[in-house]
């Protein structure tokens, strides 16, 4: 049988795990297991950002083949980078096994207002599923509600939906 295997990075797994297995396994039809692969975090740390490589993160993921996994997501709780841009919630490997999310920024915390658990879980779930969509082939949708809508700010990922659009969906079933 295989999974899509969810990497904890700095983060514990216990309080959405089972949102995130349920979301994956509705959308892809894959069921989730947690990984158990050693990421060096200070390998993906750059000290003039003070921030964490998200492309080192996945090369780390990709240098570690699961014999069982069809896709690998790396969940982090560190503020993760690409060098052009700021920020980014995620990245992932288009048609490729590894992706990594990071749910610093998705955290009302990182903004200075009250943590709020069930938007954070909510935020996880839409970039858990966007990023896996990419593994899958799928690029960024014009669709304002569609899961696959690129996300620039958090307001961004809030006002999505955590479904793909017909259309979405439509070539995500021609790819599986």
């Amino acid at each position: 049988m295989a999974y899509i295997y969810i990497q904890p990075i700095k983060t514990e797994y216990d309080q959405w795990f089972e949102a995130l297995d349920k979301a994956v396994y509705s959308v892809f039809g894959y069921h989730t297991k947690i990984g158990n692969l050693n990421i060096d975090l200070d390998k993906a740390f750059d000290p003039v950002r003070h921030q964490y490589s998200s492309s080192q993160l996945l090369l780390q993921i990709i240098s570690k083949p699961l014999t069982d996994a069809v896709k690998v997501l790396g969940v982090a709780n560190v503020d993760l980078f690409i060098p052009v841009l700021t920020f980014v919630f995620g990245e992932a490997q288009l048609q490729g096994v590894a992706s990594v999310i990071s749910l610093h920024r998705l955290n009302n915390v990182f903004y200075g207002i009250p943590e709020n658990k069930r938007l954070l879980k909510e935020r996880l779930v839409k970039e858990v599923i966007h990023e896996l969509g990419h593994n899958f082939g799928l690029i960024h949708c014009s669709n304002q509600s569609c899961v696959m809508k690129s996300s620039t700010y958090v307001e961004d990922v809030d006002q999505k939906s955590e479904e793909m659009c017909g259309r979405c969906q439509e070539l995500l079933r021609g790819l599986l």
